[in-house]
């Protein structure tokens, strides 16, 4: 399978960059490194995109994979004392190269929590129409609930075969909110799309 995310306007695929070069931190710090990629699905991709990682002395914290058409996309969180993440990021241009991939990369930092934040599970189902990410999205927007995971995918209906699309998401919920009324105006909410909804808090 494979891994990759943007194409140069040139034949050859490149690797971005979207930090200046990083201050260096004490040795014994843990810096963390964000890559996306995406490319034409391959048997051995991953394994071969990981082995760099591995080689570099880093360590994969987070990672999300799946198949989108023929392209394998791929988002991790790799972990490493900050040489050994400029020794990752010095091989991603020759990677890139090497696998066909294009790469960004970008290094940041542990989040911020110091709100406290209550994550609740939500599973939405409908038959697949336009906009439906888009008023989920919109509706927690305007209530200042954050998205923290979103994912998607379209299945057929057993039995009729009716197209159906179907969303699973986290969202941080701030302890001062009113939960049963959060909870009672998205389930109207959802009712007035004629969505069906599960809002449950998140396990583990």
């Amino acid at each position: 399978m494979g891994a990759s995310i943007m194409s140069s306007r040139r034949a050859t695929i490149g690797v971005f960059s979207c930090h200046p070069p990083p201050a260096m931190s004490t040795p014994s710090s843990r810096d963390l490194l964000v890559i996306t990629a995406s490319g034409d699905d391959q048997v051995g991709l991953v394994q071969r995109f990981t082995a760099r990682i591995s080689e570099s002395g880093c360590n994969i914290e987070d990672s999300r994979m799946a198949l989108l058409g023929g392209q394998f996309a791929i988002i991790m969180l790799v972990s490493g004392r900050w040489d050994a993440l400029t020794k990752l990021e010095d091989r991603l241009v020759p990677l890139g190269e090497e696998l066909g991939l294009a790469i960004l990369h970008k290094r940041t930092r542990e989040a911020d929590r110091s709100q406290p934040l209550i994550p609740y599970h939500i599973e939405v189902v409908a038959m697949d129409h336009p906009g439906i990410v888009h008023n989920l999205a919109d509706f927690f927007s305007r209530q200042n609930i954050n998205i923290e995971e979103l994912a998607t995918d379209t299945y057929p209906a057993p039995h009729t075969g009716t197209p159906m699309f179907r969303v699973d998401m986290v969202v941080g919920i701030p302890a001062g909110v009113h939960l049963p009324t959060l909870r009672g105006d998205f389930f109207d909410y959802c009712d007035n799309l004629n969505l069906d909804a599960i809002f449950e808090p998140a396990r583990g």
